[in-house]
Order: C-alpha cells, then structure tokens, then sequence
C-alpha cells in the first residue's frame, strides 16, 4: 500500500483530525483516510465497495457462447500437451 506523509501539518488540523480519530475509535492515519474519502466523495468504505462490485458481476447476464464453453474438455487438453 502507498505510503502518505504530510510534512508541517498545521496543529490546529492534526488535533482536529486527533480529536475526530479519538471519537470514532480510529488512529490518525485512519481518520485522515475517511476525511480524504469524504472531501474526493468517495465516501463508501472498501468493504462496501467490494459488496457492491461483487453482487454487479452475480448480476452480469453471461453470454450464451460462455456457457457452451466444455472447460473439462480444455483442461484435458492442456494437461496433455
């Protein structure tokens, strides 16, 4: 995961952002991630993003050339190449 670090971080900030982080039981790097989601709207957490994308593919219609696809047959023939 990409490493952040903000350099001379005004103090009355990093103890807004303490101070929120103490509330919502969160370290400061936590808290400073939530507060980076909501100001670029991405306010849905990574569990909930996963759901989400997860139920889209169960719902994905599959093409019917897809499922004619014999995947025991392609298998064999690559175990015997």
């Amino acid at each position: 995961m990409p490493l952040l670090q903000v350099r001379d971080c005004p103090e009355d900030i990093y103890e807004k952002i303490n101070m929120f982080a103490k509330k919502e039981h969160r370290t400061i790097a936590q808290q400073t991630i939530v507060l980076l989601e909501k100001a670029f709207g991405q306010e849905e957490s990574n569990k909930e993003r996963v759901r989400r994308i997860l139920e889209e593919i169960k719902n994905t219609e599959v093409p019917e050339a897809a499922k004619a696809v014999d995947y025991v047959k392609l298998i064999r023939e690559d175990r015997n190449r």
